[in-house]
């Protein structure tokens, strides 16, 4: 063997894909023309950019092919906008699937992907790792199991912060409701009070995406509520608070989810004295000298990738598959890597909470953890040191 191809069997051997490049005789993965064609289905432009999540997994792949690939098998990843049209996002899928000939989808993060083609992820036998899950459907799909906590399970999550280490007795809940989410947000609540035993003191499911807030910032005042959670985003996250402070209203601990932990959050808040935390989907983005955080941080560093929480998922997306395909011998098809999918082992990644697996249920959401962060004068401070994992509901 060749310092060259002893190099790239130290480097495949590093990233856990297990099989010896250069050498034909060793069990490992195995294709046909030298690649492994990969695709997503993301939003990019639109209402949304969620581009940031599929160029993360670009990059983990581009450092993979830079090294060797995969015991030789280079990834062939391709990008695919949806620009949250039906109409395009279905097209987009099938031009993947059936032209492109992709064995999986890995890093997908869209507005409406999962909602529109789950049943055709389904039909085609495809799977996907999605490295966002947004809406409902992403978590509700036999072929569709997302790297990240999602915003139902991180209500459930955070309702248990509030009531296990807050200790908040009257919770009360506001939220924006699009698409399909009703059912979901709703089924959040009811497994926070399962597992707190707890009933929630106001649930609203009315909040505006756009609008004056005064009413719903003085209905929780006046319904004697101790802590509010809500799933609104970055701008309006700043509206809220700065309406909570225009009308002078304390004691009251106002929680948010993921899209709420955002630096331009922190200091637009940086002046408000209202309690405010978010929870996070993995380990927290902000936290630069964290060990959990150093792989992704050098890898994103070498690809010349921002530092925000859509690429972590982006690129857990990328790890998670390639563990996978790295324990495949053979041919890699779209039938074995839905075979190693669902077999698969749960695999552990210090970016997440939670081990991740695909397996063979009807519906996937395998990661159930959160680190809670705290606004303290325009900047984030992880306030759990420790995960906060969330009990299975009984």
């Amino acid at each position: 063997m060749t310092w060259k191809s002893s190099l790239l069997a130290a480097s495949l051997a590093a990233l856990g894909l297990g099989a010896m490049a250069g050498t034909a005789s060793a069990a490992g993965p195995t294709c046909a023309d030298g690649a492994i064609k990969v695709g997503a289905v993301s939003t990019v432009t639109g209402p949304a950019d969620f581009s940031e999540v599929p160029k993360a997994t670009q990059a983990a792949f581009d450092a993979v092919n830079a090294a060797g690939g995969i015991n030789g098998c280079k990834i062939d990843y391709t990008i695919a906008d949806d620009k949250a049209d039906p109409a395009v996002a279905a097209q987009a899928a099938r031009d993947l699937i059936d032209n492109k000939e992709a064995v999986a989808l890995v890093g997908s993060a869209s507005l409406l992907d999962c909602a529109v083609n789950g049943a055709t992820y389904a039909r085609k036998d495809i799977r996907s790792i999605q490295g966002l899950g947004v809406d409902a459907a992403c978590f509700s799909s036999p072929n569709i199991a997302p790297v990240n906590v999602g915003p139902f399970t991180l209500t459930t999550a955070m309702g248990y912060y509030a009531s296990n280490v807050l200790k908040a007795k009257k919770l009360c809940a506001f939220f924006i409701i699009i698409g399909g989410t009703q059912e979901a947000y709703k089924k959040g609540i009811e497994d926070w009070e399962k597992i707190s035993g707890q009933k929630i003191h106001l649930l609203d499911l009315t909040l505006p995406f756009q609008g004056d807030l005064t009413p719903y910032v003085i209905k929780a005042r006046d319904a004697g509520c101790d802590t509010v959670l809500t799933n609104q985003v970055e701008p309006q996250v700043v509206q809220l608070i700065k309406t909570v402070d225009a009308q002078k209203i304390t004691g009251i601990n106002w929680l948010f989810l993921a899209p709420g932990y955002t630096e331009q959050v922190a200091k637009a808040l940086a002046d408000s004295p209202q309690p405010i935390y978010a929870g996070t989907e993995w380990e927290p983005y902000t936290e630069t000298d964290s060990a959990a955080n150093a792989e992704w941080i050098a890898d994103m560093k070498k690809a010349n990738r921002p530092l925000t929480a859509f690429s972590q998922g982006g690129y857990l997306a990328a790890q998670m598959f390639l563990k996978v395909v790295g324990g495949i011998d053979g041919e890699v098809t779209r039938d074995s890597v839905n075979a190693a999918l669902l077999k698969m082992q749960p695999i552990s990644n210090p970016l997440a909470g939670s081990p991740y697996v695909f397996g063979e249920a009807k519906t996937h959401s395998p990661m159930r953890a959160t680190k809670v962060m705290k606004l303290d004068k325009g900047k984030w401070t992880v306030e759990t040191k420790d995960w906060v994992h969330l009990p299975d509901v009984k």
